[in-house]
């Protein structure tokens, strides 16, 4: 009876009415388990509570069992007890789901279970149906998103108010958005990468799989610069299909401002999907908060009560029938935006380009606007090269005594 668990709750009230043309049936909530039952919950049935699962798991009367609460345990042995006396789950777990949930797809199939799981990523966003379902016909060869509604709000307010990543983030945290940790340093958008890919190229990717990276980083220097190049910062998730593995990744990036995800601001979640017959498609919407993801949530109950209904449940399940591996990110390629503070004098340019060449990456252009005290600040952009390349020229440049501090590394679209 959390936040998503009470817009669940309105939701299925709001739409009681509606069931028996939706689903065929009518649907009521049996039970919901909280942590402490005497704690006031405005608009809550309080008869409804209770604070022992095995009520729920003993029933027999509950078909479906919604999962809002979060975190790996107890939420992992609650879900593996309701599969096992065959109840079917809803499940808004992006943590569970992006590391453990081929285990939880496994027991649901023995026990001719649904475990649906459209709320685990990107909030109202339908994207895990379309990719299962609608998209299903087509290989797909590219996902690109915006999947972290904290993280894209902190960059369109540093991008469109000025403001520093400081400021940004503690109005963030103000408003009630922030994870520090989850959100900002990318670990929120990895696992949602995880379940996305896995999905879209049919091979289980976990979240440990994911090269993840936050906008902690990110100045409005960055911003400005970004501005004077026709590009905007946002923190995306990247997952390709390749001919030598799959790829998967959440860092910063720089994207052209005429690109549709750059439009994407505030709070707001977009996917971007690449397909063989489908071309390009986005889905785009709120990425969190009650009514948006118990929209999503939702979704699923009415999936699995149809599917009861008609007696067919556990009809889509894993689609990961594939092993493709999964490429380190050194093994990846990617453009760089390199801002850099060097002494100003003749050579050092040239220095900087020398070591490049010799490490095979190449330069798109350089920039060189400012000079203060004898150092001068240097803007690199690359060609798409291999990173364990740019990082090897990196490791050359921390060892160079004209270098003083190399302040940015951004990856380019």
């Amino acid at each position: 009876a959390g936040t998503v668990g009470t817009g669940v709750y309105k939701l299925i009230n709001k739409q009681k009415d509606e069931m028996i043309h939706k689903i065929g049936g009518n649907m009521e909530i049996a039970k919901i388990l909280v942590r402490n039952k005497s704690k006031a919950r405005d608009g809550i049935d309080n008869s409804l509570l209770t604070d022992d699962f095995n009520e729920i798991l003993n029933d027999d009367s509950i078909n479906i069992v919604v999962e809002v609460m979060g975190g790996i345990e107890p939420a992992k042995t609650y879900i593996e007890a309701a599969l096992r006396k065959g109840k079917h789950i809803v499940t808004a777990n992006k943590d569970l789901m992006a590391s453990q949930g081929h285990e939880l797809m496994d027991i649901a199939k023995e026990n001719k279970c649904d475990i649906l799981f459209e709320a685990a990523v990107a909030g109202a966003i339908p994207i895990i149906r379309p990719l299962k379902q609608c998209l299903a016909g087509n290989y797909i060869s590219e996902i690109l998103g915006i999947v972290n509604g904290t993280t894209n709000f902190i960059l369109t307010k540093m991008t469109k108010d000025g403001m520093e990543f400081d400021d940004a983030l503690k109005m963030a945290q103000d408003l009630g958005y922030a994870d520090p940790t989850a959100d900002v340093e990318g670990y929120d958008a990895g696992r949602k990468m995880a379940i996305m890919a896995s999905i879209a190229f049919n091979t289980r990717v976990t979240f440990d799989d994911v090269y993840t990276e936050g906008i902690t980083k990110i100045t409005a220097k960055d911003i400005k610069y970004a501005k004077d190049m026709d590009c905007d910062i946002k923190l995306l998730g990247v997952a390709k299909n390749t001919e030598s593995g799959i790829e998967v990744k959440v860092h910063p990036m720089l994207i052209p401002s005429n690109h549709s995800l750059a439009s994407v601001n505030d709070s707001f979640n977009a996917v971007f999907v690449h397909g063989d017959a489908v071309d390009d498609a986005m889905f785009m919407g709120r990425g969190a908060g009650e009514l948006p993801t118990a929209s999503a949530v939702m979704g699923d109950i009415i999936d699995i009560a149809r599917n009861i209904k008609f007696n067919c449940n556990g009809r889509i399940g894993c689609t990961c029938y594939k092993e493709i591996p999964i490429k380190n990110i050194d093994d990846t390629e990617s453009k760089f935006f390199m801002r850099m503070q060097v002494e100003d004098r003749p050579g050092v340019l040239a220095s900087v380009a020398s070591v490049l060449g010799n490490t095979d990456v190449g330069i798109d252009r350089v920039i060189q606007k400012t000079k203060k005290n004898g150092v001068a600040e240097l803007v690199v952009i690359t060609d798409s090269v291999l990173e364990k390349n740019f990082k090897d020229a990196l490791s050359i440049f921390n060892g160079m005594a004209m270098i003083k501090e190399i302040s940015s590394l951004i990856r380019v679209y």
